[in-house]
């Protein structure tokens, strides 16, 4: 992995965000030349301000529904790959804001892929949606596959449904023709250090946790896919080297979610975090009813593990101490770009060894 993006140019949408600037970092780590597009982070503290995202690499502050400027930027930077991440990435938001989140998830999506179309030296986009864009009936028991239907009840959902069917237009109309490799990746709910997003349980119970105000769960029983951010991105670097090798073959879309075993209720992620927090917080668990999300929402990921060779490396009980570590160590007022770094480095040695493992022959002896 390390050699293939050295000297690469990457565009990252979204690199202000929290998914945005691990990845931004990561790939500085690796050698890339990486220019990001986004808006300014929304809240403070965020991950981007306080690891320095932007001191390695060329930032750009801008809306993805500016598409001349996002032409303009393609075309004097020269990219040779996108990660499309930006996005409204709230449920509760989406219902606050509809035309906003559809403008921004649908629109933004159609401005990147068509403005990546019209540069020469795009050779692979990847567009990075949600597992929220199947639509789910609540009664799915062995996780959706990427061929299951797009849809979903509330505005967040619904657009990133959209934004899939963008991509598949997209893949089928301009880009299988024309030689740049398409694809959009899935994942499941992503939690690590530096994510400070409204209605996020990590988020939330650090915030409770700082403000020694207790912290009120809405739905302690609903199960999601949780895994660390670093497990999530693995999974599109692995794609994107394969989209850049062999397109045709690669191309579409891609689940990146944990194993069922590594399904666990909202519940149990909260107390797992107050576990490894070196602050106390009390837990509420509200059981009034609230805004619709769905109870159920797992995918099922075995193309990625047969086609990519991607698996989880922190299973949920791993990535969530490597989740408080990481906020840890930024109330004692550590660098945090070096321990972000540290920490990719960490996983990065985690997946050579599991490597090295599955690779070395058993020998039995013989009688």
């Amino acid at each position: 992995m390390d050699s293939f993006w050295k000297g690469k140019k990457v565009l990252v949408t979204g690199h202000t965000g929290f998914k945005g600037s691990w990845l931004s970092i990561w790939l500085q780590h690796l050698g890339a030349d990486v220019v990001g597009y986004a808006l300014a982070p929304e809240a403070r503290p965020n991950l981007f301000e306080a690891a320095s995202v932007e001191s390695g690499m060329q930032s750009e502050l801008g809306d993805l529904n500016d598409y001349g400027r996002l032409v303009r930027l393609m075309k004097e930077t020269s990219p040779d790959i996108v990660f499309h991440l930006a996005a409204q990435p709230l449920v509760r938001l989406s219902y606050d804001q509809p035309i906003a989140t559809f403008a921004t998830n649908v629109m933004g999506t159609v401005h990147v892929l068509e403005a990546a179309r019209q540069t020469e030296s795009i050779q692979v986009v990847l567009n990075i949606t949600s597992d929220k864009c199947y639509d789910n009936p609540g009664d799915v028991i062995k996780g959706f596959k990427e061929s299951d239907p797009m849809g979903g009840a509330d505005p967040y959902s619904a657009s990133k449904g959209c934004a899939e069917i963008v991509t598949s237009s997209y893949l089928k109309s301009y880009y299988a023709d024309n030689g740049k490799s398409l694809a959009s990746a899935r994942a499941g709910n992503v939690i690590g250090g530096g994510d400070w997003a409204k209605d996020r349980i990590i988020p939330d119970l650090i915030r409770a946790a700082q403000r020694q105000e207790p912290l009120y769960i809405r739905y302690p029983n609903a199960v999601r896919p949780w895994q660390h951010v670093l497990d999530c991105l693995h999974g599109y670097l692995l794609l994107v080297e394969k989209l850049w090798t062999n397109g045709s073959e690669f191309a579409g879309s891609w689940n990146f979610g944990p194993s069922e075993q590594a399904v666990v209720s909202v519940s149990d992620l909260v107390e797992q975090g107050r576990a490894g927090l070196q602050k106390d917080v009390r837990v509420v668990y509200e059981k009034s009813p609230q805004l619709y999300e769905a109870k159920s929402l797992m995918l099922n990921s075995d193309k990625a593990r047969t086609q990519l060779d991607w698996n989880i490396k922190l299973q949920v009980q791993e990535a969530v101490e490597w989740t408080m570590e990481w906020y840890n160590h930024y109330f004692m007022h550590d660098d945090m770009r070096d321990f972000t770094v540290q920490q990719i480095i960490r996983f990065r040695d985690k997946e050579l060894s599991d490597h090295v493992k599955s690779t070395v022959p058993i020998v039995r002896r013989t009688s």
